[in-house]
């Protein structure tokens, strides 16, 4: 099929998931056909209380600008995180601050 190439061709979107930790090398940003980023929980969970997570996830959402990738905030759990999250420019976020997770029927009959 072409490798991930060959996804893309088939208008699938490609993602890296847990960004900042792990496999998720800076290297992949440039050898992957990548549509969006997942900032991982780890960072979000201590924005208002280390300072060097403000400074990654500033970073990861400037790069992620920059590269014209879509980005999404894991883990977000607070009014303050998702404040800092929109101010510096971030979009997307998933998190305990909107929901916990639900059944289908019960997130379409609270949703849609």
């Amino acid at each position: 099929m072409g490798g991930l190439n060959g996804y893309k061709n088939l208008g699938i979107q490609l993602s890296i998931d847990d960004f900042g930790t792990g496999y998720s090398s800076l290297a992949y940003l440039k050898s992957f056909p990548i549509d969006q980023l997942k900032i991982d929980k780890s960072f979000v969970d201590d924005i208002g209380v280390n300072e060097n997570d403000y400074v990654i996830v500033e970073t990861i959402i400037a790069m992620a600008d920059r590269m014209g990738f879509d980005l999404i905030a894991e883990g977000v759990e607070t009014e303050e995180q998702l404040k800092f999250l929109q101010q510096k420019g971030c979009d997307l976020f998933q998190g305990y601050y909107f929901d916990r997770p639900l059944q289908a029927e019960k997130f379409s009959h609270k949703y849609l």
